[in-house]
């Protein structure tokens, strides 16, 4: 009975220690930021033939490595696949998944990880060949439909065919690039993932006009960074990370002009760069946190239009991921 006790005590005070260790004090020891990203999805987190990577999602972790570490290159990046991502935050492998994750109420209270915001707002989709005469989901009675295992596509198709009283046969991939090859390889008369993921992997195609998007969109994808539920600093702290890129924007503040506007007159702007207060202290970060950010990285426009906007392969216009003032749906609490 005491060895029991015993044993209870000791797993009671490992895991009060485990939950109060601070991913800002860790990142800090080793230098460096691990951040958990896909297996490669161009525009968002994916890697070039030496080994660099680039993406939105990756521009998240380099803004927290800029705020933390005050250094946006002190990231080691991570690739993880859908079935091994949540695993590896909660051990504790990675300090933070950004990658293409979508916020939904199962994995914001059963897994243990907290997400801290919206980087970009997407919604599932279908990309079909043109030779095909697909024109609408309507036209996909009996077919086979290409998905990633283990996704919230996988989910999202069963839901939305069941509703609308459709057959359809699932042909799951372990990975999208293996999805991207059963439709190009004819095992599935169409492919099914979030419109992002589409729109990236159309990019690997030889000939891009050879296929085109169907025009419903079934679901609401909101992606975004995820930490452990068990550090509120650290959340606070990728979360304003997410926020100030927001903000900036809207502020008129980017890479070009950044130092210059630490002269502005403005409160708003002086607070967010730590030329008058201290945003930083209460997130154990320095006061000039937010310029590091924008400093290194840039603001959110700057972030989207590099990456996936309408100059990129990608070609995505801002659409919902426009400010909440330009007709979109982003809206930063403010820095004050």
């Amino acid at each position: 009975m005491n060895g029991f006790r015993s044993s209870v005590i000791w797993l009671t005070i490992s895991l009060s220690s485990f939950a109060s260790a601070s991913t800002l004090s860790e990142v800090r020891s080793k230098d460096q930021l691990d951040c958990g990203v896909s297996t490669g999805i161009p525009g968002f987190s994916n890697p070039d033939q030496q080994g660099r990577w680039s993406g939105l999602d990756v521009d998240i972790c380099r803004a927290v490595a800029a705020a933390v570490l005050g250094d946006a290159d002190k990231v080691r990046y991570i690739p993880l696949t859908p079935g091994d991502r949540f695993s590896a935050l909660s051990s504790g492998e990675v300090d933070i998944l950004s990658r293409n994750t979508t916020w939904t109420h199962s994995r914001d209270t059963t897994l243990g990880m907290i997400f801290a915001g919206i980087a970009f707002y997407d919604g599932q989709g279908f990309m079909v060949q043109r030779t095909s005469g697909i024109q609408s989901v309507s036209d996909l009675g009996g077919a086979a439909v290409c998905v990633q295992g283990g996704t919230t596509s996988e989910l999202n198709l069963a839901d939305y065919f069941r509703e609308h009283r459709l057959n359809y046969q699932p042909v799951s991939f372990g990975t999208s690039d293996l999805a991207l090859e059963g439709f190009q390889a004819g095992r599935c008369a169409v492919l099914s993932s979030d419109l992002s993921q589409l729109y990236a992997l159309r990019t690997r195609l030889e000939k891009r006009d050879s296929v085109l998007m169907l025009p419903e969109v079934i679901s609401k994808e909101p992606l975004g960074p995820a930490v452990r539920q068990d550090d509120m600093q650290w959340y606070n702290i990728v979360k304003w990370t997410l926020y100030a890129l927001v903000n900036a924007e809207e502020y008129g503040v980017d890479q070009t002009n950044v130092d210059a506007m630490r002269s502005s007159n403005k409160p708003v702007i002086q607070r967010m760069l730590g030329v008058n207060g201290d945003t930083g202290r209460a997130m154990g970060l320095s006061a000039d946190w937010a310029y590091q950010i924008v400093k290194q990285v840039g603001n959110y426009r700057e972030i989207f239009e590099r990456n996936i906007g309408p100059d990129t392969p990608l070609g995505f216009d801002r659409g919902l991921n426009a400010l909440w003032s330009e007709g979109g749906l982003l809206y930063a609490p403010p820095l004050r």
